[in-house]
């Protein structure tokens, strides 16, 4: 049985279950940063200010699959940290059930109204055609995008956090040898990148369903039901916020969107060059907080919560020395990092952009780590309601701080409001955290 998270020390326990997760995440994410590194060097800066509009969109899809897998392992956990195996084998197939209709419906709605989206986001002219390409094939396979983040969820609630680490890195080396070859070789441009990431998500998404059937054979135990709708309310009042607090980035950088638009495809390219970095560099933080939402279910569902806030000290000094290791990186290295992408296609107001982009936000990784923990606390008990607060303030100070400077001040406004967001966000969630309401929800 995998409950070294209510049995081992915290730090080990964290380490354990949060390692594997980073590096899957690296793996996820190194994949999308060489899709744009792909088309920047070998096809046009347009075509890298066209991947860039298109995934401040795709981004929020995927976070709506990560927050809601998050979301509902948190009660998977809880039965599994309780023993309750039939019950968890109830919870986890009407999640994936659940998914699977909202995947549905959300692909169809992206392909109707795909090019619509991107014109309302101010997205260049010369990009706009190439971004609308982009993203009908990417809902495509949005289904299967769901189905992977949802099982990787489920085998995370159980402990097993290398199992996904496996199918992760087998679709990122896919990912990356597609996009190569159908860009280089087939000269398929941002088609190729797409039709890559379909493909080599799709395949992983199929494997990983088929061995998490076998790992459930494994439990005993027999679920009631193969939906409930009982089960489906109490993972929906976790996931909602959930997906929201993982959206928080996303939706804020789609929403700002038409003012780095507003500034030409140059200054995109750069943007979204250092918006891919960005993303990299929050993964630990990201694998920090949402090992801290299993570790805290799992705890609570054991009658161990003296354990909780052992693990979230742990959890800060994980993510001070993330973030100390990030910040030199990037202040050492910020400028060939953005050449990577743009290197004989970049314009001197992308690279400028992107380098001004990496050496300020390099700064304050810890504010979101600090962010992540604390809300990684309250997910995992439930206690969501300044959870919830606390992200919208975020998004609503990052979105009408860059809209009423930037067009004023210049296109740093934009990264300028990031740290304030982060800041606030973890103050709030702090502050309920002190309380110690997180103990008694259920």
């Amino acid at each position: 049985m995998q409950d070294y998270l209510i049995t081992k020390k915290p730090l080990p326990a964290l380490l354990i279950f949060a390692l594997p997760m980073m590096i899957g995440n690296l793996f996820q994410q190194t994949y999308t940063m060489v899709d744009s590194a792909i088309v920047g060097r070998y096809v046009s800066e347009q075509a890298l200010a066209a991947v860039g509009a298109s995934s401040s969109l795709t981004n929020i899809f995927i976070c709506v699959a990560i927050g809601g897998g998050i979301g509902a392992s948190v009660i998977v956990s809880r039965y599994f940290g309780a023993g309750n195996f039939g019950r968890m084998k109830t919870a986890t197939s009407t999640a994936m059930l659940s998914f699977l209709m909202i995947s549905l419906v959300l692909a169809v709605i992206g392909l109707c109204f795909s090019r619509s989206i991107m014109v309302l986001l101010n997205t260049p002219p010369e990009s706009l055609d190439l971004a609308t390409q982009y993203l009908d094939i990417y809902f495509y396979g949005l289904p299967l995008l769901f189905m992977y983040n949802i099982i990787s969820s489920m085998f995370n609630a159980l402990g097993k956090s290398k199992i996904p680490l496996v199918f992760l890195i087998f679709s990122s080396l896919l990912n990356v040898g597609l996009d190569y070859y159908m860009v280089t070789a087939l000269h398929m441009g941002v088609a190729g990148v797409a039709w890559a990431t379909f493909i080599a998500q799709g395949l992983s998404a199929v494997l990983s369903f088929f061995v998490f059937l076998r790992e459930m054979k494994r439990l005993e135990g027999k679920a009631s039901a193969v939906f409930d709708g009982g089960e489906l309310k109490t993972m929906a009042r976790i996931a909602l916020p959930s997906v929201f607090q993982q959206s928080t980035v996303s939706i804020g950088m789609m929403l700002v969107q038409s003012v780095v638009n507003s500034f030409g495809a140059a200054a995109l390219a750069g943007f979204s060059a250092g918006s891919r970095i960005e993303s990299i560099c929050i993964v630990p933080m990201l694998a920090i907080g949402n090992s801290l939402s299993s570790y805290t279910a799992q705890n609570l569902g054991a009658g161990k919560p003296e354990r909780v806030p052992q693990g979230y000290r742990v959890a800060t000094g994980m993510v001070l020395f993330f973030a100390a290791l990030i910040g030199l990186v990037l202040q050492l290295f910020h400028e060939p990092i953005i050449r990577f992408f743009l290197e004989g296609n970049g314009s001197t107001l992308a690279l400028e952009t992107g380098n001004a982009y990496l050496s300020f936000i390099g700064w304050f990784f810890c504010l979101i780590g600090f962010k992540m923990s604390v809300d990684g606390v309250l997910r995992g008990s439930g206690d969501m309601k300044m959870f919830t607060v606390a992200n919208f303030v975020n998004l609503t100070l990052r979105v009408v701080l860059s809209l009423t400077l930037a067009p004023r001040f210049g296109i740093a406004m934009v990264w300028y409001a990031v740290p304030i967001g982060w800041f606030v966000n973890w103050l709030i969630s702090f502050l309920e955290y002190r309380t110690g309401k997180w103990k008694h929800v259920k």
